[in-house]
């Protein structure tokens, strides 16, 4: 039974089967029956690509709404950085952490910030004996659900650190308890603005069983919207910046590996180049490398389907903003050269293959052997007109009793010229 809470949805009355939800599924969760697409819950990893894709807007995020940040006494605002890069002619981004303070928050936590103190963390576990290479971030939760689903043999490359997301939040809540005695920690509400349903996910779920210090996920295109309307570059500014070009970088692919020092790195985005990269990782065929920094959304973090605005636009923009700012304004400290251990996680998710076809080997075994014998008979063209995405994916859900052979339009149409031929041929005897 699936317990993972997920964040993506469908609404079934605006979806019109087109099946191109389907077609750019990276794990083939999504089938079209009855003329509506399904979401299989124990597939999806809520990459959004379903969501980027639908022309019907059918596919939505689930996240908490602006307005449920007034149930706390005091409000904490975590902007992700990919926030900064959707304004345009933005020259200061105290503007914007002032205008998180117009539109309703207590106080600003920059994720940016965490974000350097998470490569300062990376710096000195890279140098640590014994750790499996190439160690693979775990920056973005969509790679770490894939892996947990997919790639069983890269969980132990997997990097034990909180993102810079958890770091934020805790450092956040400690913050604010030692500034105000008077507060307890329900108190608090830690808002996350968010780029891209996957974190919301990671909120609600969790690493393990850790669980996240993240109260709220909110849309990055709700509070933009609600901060052009406050942000006035008149007014005085009450906060600045707490990060440099190294925490605002982590928006963009690359920019996490680039904080590290260190030439044996590779950056990916894209979910499809994502796989890719794993599928190699995993078969060894990749040159020696230290670390892998992988983005599922086109661009980095900037590509969010949570976003405003074009993932290369604002790639751009970040250049221009990080060109008079300080490399980095947090650092370890100079007698500090280990990672606390609450920046660790405890544990990671089980594995939970996504092809496996049942528990018992022997009927696993079986059930394989059926569904290459149902795929020779079909025509190989993925065509996606039967709902399923591939031929393979067809033939699986015939075996599994999910859909019946006839769904496939290419062997109907065949089967139904076969018939008219026979039909024919009967009517030109009877004739004679």
């Amino acid at each position: 039974m699936n317990t993972y809470i997920h964040s993506v949805s469908l609404d079934p009355s605006k979806c019109t089967g087109c099946t191109t939800c389907m077609k750019h599924c990276p794990t083939e969760a999504i089938r079209v029956r009855n003329g509506c697409a399904e979401i299989d819950p124990e597939r999806c990893i809520d990459c959004g690509e379903c969501i980027r894709n639908c022309v019907n807007n059918a596919k939505k995020s689930v996240c908490n709404s602006f307005n449920e940040i007034n149930k706390f006494k005091y409000k904490i605002a975590l902007p992700a950085p990919a926030l900064f890069a959707q304004f345009d002619n933005l020259d200061n981004i105290d503007y914007v952490l002032q205008g998180l303070l117009d539109i309703g928050f207590d106080d600003v936590f920059e994720v940016s910030k965490a974000a350097e103190i998470v490569s300062a963390y990376t710096r000195i576990y890279l140098q640590t004996e014994g750790i499996k290479k190439p160690v693979i971030s775990t920056a973005c939760p969509v790679i770490t659900r894939l892996i947990g689903l997919r790639f069983p043999f890269l969980k132990d490359n997997l990097m034990p650190l909180l993102p810079p997301m958890e770091v934020a939040a805790s450092m956040a809540r400690e913050m604010t308890l030692r500034a105000h005695p008077e507060l307890k920690s329900e108190d608090i509400g830690i808002c996350f603005i968010s780029p891209c349903p996957a974190k919301a996910s990671y909120a609600k779920n969790g690493f393990g069983s850790y669980k996240s210090e993240v109260d709220l996920v909110v849309s990055m295109s709700e509070v933009y919207f609600l901060l052009i309307n406050v942000m006035n570059r008149d007014k005085p500014l009450t906060l600045s910046t707490q990060a440099g070009r190294i925490g605002l970088s982590w928006a963009i692919c690359g920019g996490e590996g680039s904080a590290l020092l260190n030439d044996k790195i590779l950056a990916a985005d894209g979910i499809n180049n994502v796989i890719s990269v794993l599928d190699q990782i995993e078969d060894g065929n990749i040159p020696p490398i230290d670390f892998v920094e992988l983005n599922a959304c086109p661009g980095g973090c900037v590509g969010g389907v949570l976003t405003i605005e074009n993932p290369y636009i604002a790639k751009n923009r970040l250049h221009t903003l990080r060109r008079y700012m300080p490399v980095s304004l947090n650092s370890m400290p100079e007698d500090e050269h280990f990672i606390p251990e609450k920046r660790f996680f405890t544990d990671y998710p089980k594995y939970q293959p996504l092809n496996r076809l049942s528990d018992n080997i022997g009927e696993s075994m079986r059930l394989m052997a059926q569904i290459q014998q149902v795929r020779k008979s079909l025509p190989g063209i993925d065509c996606g007109s039967c709902g399923a995405p591939s031929c393979r994916a067809f033939a699986e859900d015939i075996v599994l009793g999910h859909a019946d052979r006839n769904d496939c339009i290419i062997a109907y149409k065949d089967l139904f010229k076969k018939y008219l031929n026979d039909y024919q041929e009967d009517n030109g005897n009877e004739s004679k």
